[in-house]
């Protein structure tokens, strides 16, 4: 790889252009975080806030890895300081993914592992090649999680799969990340890009403002009361009940046809 080529590559797609592919492009460290590729990933999510007709998001990986964590090599350079600022900075990043507007879809090839699989874990939707391998393998190099695994992988898949995935270290199949709901689907490699398409195509059909709204609901329930759910949802209902793509899409039904939505 020269040394001007982007570590996070970005094109659109989608039948109106306003899918965003970003591509992690490290391949001979098997797509593994350094400092570069971390700050690269975290412009590419800040810039992408300001591209108002996107829709969704879809992040993949070139190579046979879809990401394999934190790179090992440079991370043994650095001092107890050093490091823990690596850890923050990562923890920023995937926040800022986690939260970023609109719905990202994980398409995972290969081996998404440590580091990568958290990555992972901050998308919302998560689907995989066939020949994918997910763990959390950092105790059996004398580490625990530090970029969310801890508390990502207990949400979603629960405190059991959570400890049995930290706790051995073991890398597991797509198929067996499917049984434990970490992945919404698996697939043949060569179709793993087109499902991701037809997923963000789903999503990029529905009313934008609806989405960001009920993803930001979402998240803001996960460690709160029913009552606070519920108040999370008035707030949401409340600023689309205003929009124009609201009227829109309740005179599409009575209209019987599709709607068009403008995110406004």
């Amino acid at each position: 790889m020269s040394e001007n080529e982007k570590l996070v590559m970005v094109e659109m797609a989608g039948v109106h252009n306003n899918i965003a592919i970003i591509t992690l492009n490290r391949q001979k460290a098997l797509n593994s975080f350094n400092n570069s590729m971390l700050n690269e990933l975290e412009q590419v999510f800040h810039s992408m806030k300001e591209v108002s007709e996107l829709r969704a998001v879809i992040l993949t990986a070139e190579g046979k890895s879809w990401c394999g964590g934190a790179d090992l090599k440079w991370m043994s350079t650095l001092d107890d300081k050093n490091y823990e600022q690596l850890i923050k900075c990562g923890q920023d990043v995937f926040e800022i993914i986690e939260t970023f507007p609109c719905p990202i879809i994980a398409a995972i090839n290969g081996f998404t592992l440590g580091g990568g699989m958290e990555l992972a874990l901050c998308c919302d939707i998560r689907i995989a090649s066939e020949n994918a391998m997910l763990g959390q393998p950092e105790v059996t190099i004398g580490l625990s999680p530090g970029w969310g695994g801890t508390y990502r992988l207990q949400k979603i898949a629960g405190v059991g799969v959570a400890k049995d995935l930290i706790l051995t270290g073991r890398k597991i199949s797509a198929k067996e990340a499917l049984r434990m709901n970490i992945l919404s689907e698996i697939c043949p490699p060569e179709k793993l890009k087109e499902k991701a398409v037809e997923w963000a195509e789903m999503i990029a059909r529905n009313a934008p403002l609806a989405i960001t709204e009920a993803k930001k609901a979402i998240n803001d329930s996960r460690d709160g009361t029913i009552r606070e759910g519920y108040m999370n949802e008035v707030q949401g209902a409340r600023k689309c009940f205003a929009t124009q793509d609201l009227k829109e899409g309740i005179s599409a039904i009575f209209e019987k046809r599709n709607p068009t939505f403008k995110g406004k």
